[in-house]
């Protein structure tokens, strides 16, 4: 079990280093619309297969990436506001329901 926790952590990890590496301008031209965000989601989670990552795994990486914005980032759009709302108002257990659907979405 412990293995599984510092895989997690490790994945969480580096997915923070990566969000935190975009510039400004970068997570700008990301968040403006909804299409771009997926499209960047997206292509993440087609990376993320071919480096050989489960559905858990994705998962688990897009949680973390969600976490990040609600922290670090307005909502540029409705879509956004909507993702923001629904994610401040949910149980863990939703916002990890809440990551696997964003990842099928994406997909």
């Amino acid at each position: 079990m412990n293995h599984d926790y510092n895989t997690t952590n490790g994945q969480a990890d580096k997915v923070n280093e990566k969000l935190q590496d975009l510039s400004s301008e970068q997570t700008a031209e990301i968040l403006e619309n909804f299409e771009e965000f997926k499209s960047y989601l997206g292509k993440k989670v087609a990376k993320g297969e071919k480096l050989g990552l489960n559905e858990e795994q994705l998962a688990n990486a897009a949680k973390v990436a969600a976490e990040y914005l609600a922290k670090n980032e307005s909502p540029r759009n409705r879509e956004e506001k909507l993702l923001q709302e629904l994610w401040k108002t949910g149980t863990e257990e939703e916002k990890h329901m809440l990551s696997h659907m964003l990842v099928k979405l994406v997909k």
